[in-house]
C-alpha cells in the first residue's frame, strides 16, 4: 500500500466518505481522513484562518465518527483518520468511548488527528473557554489514554476529574489509536512530544521550509526529554499534491501524505482519486 492517503473535506452534499473510502482502498491508497466542526455559529467574530469569507463547506461537515464507522464497515485495509477532531468540543468520557468503539469497529485502523480549534464562538458554545483550549486538550488526551489502558481508570486534573470506573470497550490497538497533533504554532512542537504520538501539519504550497523547521523543533524537544524521534508518526495534509512536492515531503521524513480532496460531486471526486493513485505509483 502506498504512503499516499486522502483528506476528504466531507459534507452532506459531496461524495460520501463511504464511497470515497471504497474507491480509495480499491486504488491502493493508504488512508482516508475527514474533518470535524460540530457547527458554525452564524454570528461569528473569529476570522477564518485562510483569509476572506468562511467557505460554505465548513457549515456542512457531518460527524466524523459516524462517517468513519460507515467506511470501516465496508473496507478492510485502508486506515481511517480524523483531520482533525476538535478535542475541547467534547466530553472526554464520551469521546474516549466513541474513539475506542470506532477503533474496535475498524479493527485497529483508526488514527486520531487532533487540535483545539480556531473558532472561538464554536468552542465556547460547548462551555469551555477559548483561552483554556490547549490545557483542556492536553488533559482530555491524557484522561482518554487512562481510559483506554487501565481496567479501572481514574483521573484527577483541573478539567477532568473522575473516580475509578469501568469504561469499555478498550481500543483494538493496544494503548489506543495514535494521536497526531494538527497544529503549527510555536507551541505545537513541545505539545507533540509531550502528549502526542506524532504531527500532522498542512503543506499549502511547494515551499517545505517551514515544515523542515518544524521537524527540527520537534527533534530538539524530543532530545530534551529523551524521546526517540523515530517513534513519532509524521503525516502531512498536502493542499496541492504533485510529484516534486510530495517527494520533498517524503525526503523530510513524512511517512504519510494526505492529498486534499474538496467537497466535490462523486464523478469529479473519483477522477481526483484516480490522479492520486497515479501519483502514488510514481512515488513508489
Amino acid at each position: 500500500m502506498s504512503r499516499l492517503g486522502v483528506f476528504l473535506f466531507a459534507t452532506d452534499y459531496s461524495i460520501s466518505p463511504r464511497e470515497a473510502g471504497l474507491a480509495a482502498e480499491s486504488r491502493d491508497l493508504e488512508s482516508l481522513f475527514i474533518p470535524e466542526h460540530t457547527h458554525i455559529p452564524t454570528a461569528r467574530k473569529t476570522p477564518y484562518p485562510g483569509g476572506g469569507d468562511l467557505p460554505r463547506e465548513y457549515a456542512h461537515i457531518p460527524d466524523p465518527f459516524v462517517e468513519l464507522a460507515a467506511v470501516a464497515a465496508v473496507t478492510e485495509r485502508i486506515k481511517l483518520g480524523t483531520g482533525i477532531c476538535l478535542i475541547p468540543e467534547h466530553d472526554p468520557i464520551v469521546l474516549g468511548k466513541t474513539i475506542a468503539t470506532l477503533d474496535q469497529v475498524a479493527q485497529g485502523r483508526l488514527i486520531l488527528g487532533i487540535g483545539a480549534g480556531w473558532n472561538q464562538e464554536e468552542l465556547e458554545d460547548h462551555g469551555n473557554q477559548f483561552q483554556s483550549r490547549w490545557p483542556i486538550t492536553r488533559e482530555y488526551v491524557l484522561a482518554m489514554r487512562t481510559m483506554w489502558n487501565e481496567q479501572e481508570p481514574s483521573f484527577k486534573g483541573e478539567f477532568v476529574d473522575f473516580e475509578p470506573m469501568w469504561h469499555f470497550p478498550k481500543p483494538a490497538r493496544a494503548g489506543g489509536p495514535p494521536v497526531l497533533l494538527g497544529a503549527q504554532s510555536k507551541w505545537a512542537y513541545e505539545r507533540v512530544v509531550d502528549y502526542c504520538d506524532g504531527w500532522i501539519p498542512i503543506s499549502r504550497d511547494d515551499d517545505v521550509t517551514p515544515l523542515a523547521q518544524g521537524l527540527e523543533e520537534i527533534r530538539g524537544q524530543a532530545e530534551k526529554v529523551g524521546r526517540d524521534m523515530a517513534e513519532l508518526d509524521l503525516s502531512c495534509f498536502v493542499m496541492e499534491p504533485n510529484e516534486d512536492h510530495c517527494r520533498a515531503l517524503l525526503d523530510l521524513g513524512f511517512g504519510r501524505l494526505l492529498c486534499w480532496l474538496g467537497p466535490e460531486e462523486p464523478d469529479s471526486a473519483i477522477k481526483r482519486l484516480d490522479e492520486f493513485a497515479r501519483l502514488a505509483e510514481k512515488l513508489g
